[in-house]
């Protein structure tokens, strides 16, 4: 993909992200950079760096429909749910199975969160501006999932949140528009199809890259 139309990686869209998030807070911001694992903290990784920012991670998890778990039904992040709604009607997906995939995912979210604290301390939000980054939005169930848990916290919980991805749906960035601060994205193509078609590569990112990353051992993208 040209460079023109798109990102040529996660490093390159980060550093472009990073520029814009910038501006937008001016200097002196006391911010903190959290990605969305995995692919999220390569591009926050870099947003960090540009900001002059801690970086961290909210630990969040696809409620991916079963026999189609790239559709995400909903999401969960630091004991939050959400689902799309439209999703669950449309399939007419039950409760109990709503249930159960959220109790895998919670699971799978555990040992991550486990894994990266293993590596990296949380890093404290309380009165700060809290910038929360994935690679790019589809749905936004992830993304409100991890807003909606930063907002409930009691004891840790920031001043703002920014909202801040490379590429969305329009229609994504209004849902979420309402549940923060403010929101930077550098592209919101029409039509939207899928958050990797708007980068040259966009490999997987690994567990192992999060944890280099959270170490400040980086680069994060392979």
């Amino acid at each position: 993909m040209p460079a023109e139309r798109g990102f040529l990686d996660r490093v390159d869209a980060g550093r472009r992200l990073g520029r814009a998030v910038a501006e937008r807070l001016g200097p002196d911001v006391d911010a903190v950079v959290l990605g969305l694992p995995r692919g999220g903290v390569t591009v926050a990784a870099e947003v960090a760096a540009i900001l002059g920012a801690p970086l961290d991670v909210v630990v969040v998890r696809k409620l991916g429909v079963p026999g189609h778990r790239e559709l995400a039904m909903g999401a969960i992040a630091g004991g939050t749910r959400v689902l799309n709604d439209d999703v669950v009607r449309s399939l007419r997906i039950d409760d109990a199975t709503v249930d159960r995939v959220a109790a895998e995912e919670a699971e799978v979210a555990a040992r991550r969160e486990h894994d990266y604290r293993g590596v990296h301390a949380s890093v404290p939000l309380q009165g700060r501006v809290a910038v929360v980054v994935d690679d790019g939005l589809a749905t936004g169930a992830t993304a409100r999932a991890a807003v909606q848990a930063l907002r409930r916290r009691t004891d840790d919980r920031p001043a703002r949140v920014l909202l801040a991805v490379p590429v969305a749906p329009a229609d994504t960035l209004a849902e979420l528009a309402g549940l923060v601060d403010d929101v930077v994205c550098l592209l919101t193509p029409r039509p939207f199809f899928a958050v990797g078609e708007w980068y040259a590569t966009f490999g997987q990112v690994e567990d192992e890259q999060v944890r280099a990353l959270l170490a400040g051992r980086g680069p994060g993208e392979a």
